[in-house]
């Protein structure tokens, strides 16, 4: 048995809107790209129904992986949790890069969600579990392939 992957209540939205989205209109299309492909002849030579299968092939893979995903995560829904003033899952936090002299804000969410680019990191990365268990005021210390880093946790949210 395998453990619940946790997942926010947005991941799971983003991956319930991209299923739908597969499953009742890139399938659709692509059943009748097939469809048309066969119509112009021999399937052997035929690159749009070799295409067209391949998308297919590929769309039908992503659609089984969200399904598992979907199927094997905890949807955690960090509002419905009272603040204990320590950082734990799905919290978003302000913090200073002590390295960098700025504030960042971060929000630590599932490992398919994690993008630093949106301010999401995985709560898997060194990063995030520097951080989970501290509270304000503290000061997280990890090894990033850069070197030694440390963040002061300047706020905890639970957004």
């Amino acid at each position: 048995m395998t453990d619940k992957a946790p997942m926010t209540v947005e991941g799971e939205k983003a991956l319930r809107a991209e299923h739908e989205h597969l499953t009742k209109n890139v399938r659709i299309q692509l059943s009748k790209e097939i469809a048309a492909a066969r119509e112009l002849g021999d399937l052997k030579e035929n690159a749009e129904y070799h295409a067209a299968k391949e998308q297919q092939g590929l769309t039908e893979a992503r659609i089984r992986e969200i399904e598992s995903k979907l199927t094997n995560s905890q949807v955690i829904d960090v509002t419905a949790i009272p603040p204990s003033g320590k950082v734990i899952f799905g919290v978003t936090l302000d913090l200073y890069d002590l390295g960098k002299d700025e504030e960042v804000i971060f929000k630590i969410v599932g490992e398919d969600e994690a993008n630093v680019n949106e301010g999401k990191i995985s709560f898997s990365s060194p990063l995030a579990r520097a951080l989970i268990g501290k509270g304000e005021g503290d000061i997280a210390k990890f090894e990033s392939p850069a070197g030694p880093q440390e963040y002061e946790i300047v706020a905890i949210k639970h957004i």
